[in-house]
């Protein structure tokens, strides 16, 4: 998450050209979204199993990460593919991110129409409903997404569940008894899916990840030249854990949810 918002700094300041950052994480990691109380975490449940545990600089609700690709996209709001309202770079997004499935032979499509806000807020757990632009298959989300918008730019970063059970997220999540814990996962099982349950077999990451490579590419008309983090990028990356993403006072806020 440190690096996202580095990358978001340097990007919007044109230091970097807007980039695309595709990753996994080790060991598995539960995230908040930015306004999400810390109370929705059962932290000895989290400490047993030897997770960790970040709150990211956008919305929603909690995520593990684990068994995924992470992607984020970061530039600055004059780019055309990040300009205009939220909904409208989504769905330029999207785009890229169906042509990226459908390469893996993932018969997925863009969630449209209105999703009431109600609906979006409601539970701990973010895969529980889609959000417009989001990408679903047979109706359930595949694909989630997130956006923060500052005056540096714009960041974009969603996770693509490739296999693994998503129930695990509801055993690190605070229920007031076991019932209503397993009533959020079988919930979840119904509204969400991953790669491997569509496809019948394990994607590996780094397939996916030349997919999302191919897509971007082509439909956002780029041209995509690997590169590290620059030495201020991997500077300011280490402040942000120090002074945010690795303090309590970010982490274990109370949020407002």
């Amino acid at each position: 998450m440190a690096a996202d918002e580095a990358i978001l700094e340097a990007a919007g300041q044109k230091l970097v050209a807007p980039t695309l950052r595709l990753f996994a994480w080790e060991p598995a990691c539960l995230s908040l979204g930015y306004a999400q109380a810390s109370s929705d975490v059962d932290l000895p449940a989290l400490a047993d199993r030897g997770w960790q545990l970040v709150r990211r600089p956008t919305g929603g609700r909690a995520i593990l990460h684990t068994d995924e690709l992470t992607y984020s996209v970061a530039g600055p709001q004059s780019d055309p593919r990040l300009a205009g309202s939220v909904l409208e770079s989504y769905k330029c997004l999207s785009a890229a991110l169906l042509d990226a499935l459908q390469r893996l032979s993932v018969p997925a499509e863009s969630q449209s129409g209105s999703v009431p806000h109600a609906a979006l807020s409601k539970g701990p757990v973010c895969f529980e409903v889609p959000s417009n632009y989001e990408i679903i298959v047979e109706g359930k989300k595949l694909v989630g997404s997130a956006q923060a918008r500052r005056k540096e730019g714009v960041l974009q970063h969603g996770s693509l569940p490739l296999f693994g059970d998503l129930t695990r997220i509801t055993q690190v999540l605070a229920f007031p008894d076991e019932a209503t814990r397993q009533s959020a996962a079988e919930r979840l099982l119904r509204r969400a899916t991953t790669v491997e349950q569509v496809l019948g077999r394990v994607i590996p990451w780094d397939e996916a990840a030349k997919a999302f490579q191919a897509a971007f590419q082509e439909i956002l008309n780029l041209d995509l030249i690997p590169a590290e983090l620059t030495l201020q990028e991997k500077t300011r990356t280490s402040e942000l854990v120090r002074v945010k993403y690795g303090h309590p006072s970010w982490i274990e806020r109370a949020g407002n949810s």
